[in-house]
């Protein structure tokens, strides 16, 4: 008994240590640093990585938010501006949809500017894109609330709301990954274009992958169920 209550005690113990290192004032620093990356965007990521003044914890956080807003949106949306058929909608695809394209992004823009000479890391494109989503959950929550007390004639001010946190977004990421990676105005365009390209190519791959993974589980399942037959 003794020996167990020291194993908890010391179980508890890890726990708590790692929730006050991963929680403590270091990240709620780098989530307020979120706020002033988004308006000051070039100071702010040039701050964020090389400075190291943001965390993989206040990251995860941003992303989490995002998807959370997304999701609550779905539903807290007036029927007005966004229609929803929860009879066609599978919540864990709807989540992939967004992590996925974005995983797919990081890795696309490392891979690519790394082999010309880009100066971000891995975990630093991550860190960056996900500080460039702040604006999405900051201007959503309140659009969520506004479609439902606004009519159908006030209908532009909504959709203009929605763009512009997109496009602010956007605009971030663009800025995340040019003083991340140290690359010029024109340069930086490009291997964001660069990054699309490869994007479609991880798509086709991985398509082509799972297709012959299919195929190979359909050859060894027939030959089973001849195998099965003949005996």
């Amino acid at each position: 008994m003794a020996q167990t209550s020291v194993k908890e005690k010391n179980i508890v113990g890890s726990v708590a240590g790692w929730f006050k290192k991963t929680f403590g004032p270091k990240y709620w620093d780098s989530m307020k640093f979120s706020l002033y990356c988004i308006t000051h965007p070039l100071d702010g990521f040039w701050d964020l990585t090389h400075e190291k003044r943001g965390t993989y914890a206040a990251a995860n956080t941003i992303l989490f938010l995002t998807v959370l807003v997304r999701i609550l949106s779905l539903k807290y949306t007036s029927f007005i501006f966004m229609q929803v058929y929860w009879e066609d909608i599978n919540i864990f695809l709807y989540i992939a949809s967004i992590l996925f394209p974005l995983a797919l992004f990081v890795v696309g823009n490392w891979a690519t500017t790394t082999l010309f000479d880009g100066k971000g890391r891995l975990g630093q494109v991550y860190i960056g894109t996900c500080y460039a989503l702040t604006p999405y959950p900051l201007m959503q929550v309140p659009l969520m609330i506004i479609s439902n007390v606004i009519t159908v004639n006030e209908r532009q001010f909504y959709s203009v709301l929605a763009v512009l946190s997109l496009v602010w977004c956007g605009l971030l990421i663009i800025a995340a990954m040019g003083q991340i990676h140290e690359f010029s105005g024109a340069k930086n365009i490009l291997f964001l274009v660069f990054s699309l390209f490869a994007m479609l190519v991880m798509v086709f791959i991985l398509m082509l992958f799972f297709s012959m993974i299919t195929q190979g589980i359909g050859y060894f399942y027939s030959l089973y169920r001849e195998f099965m037959f003949r005996a």
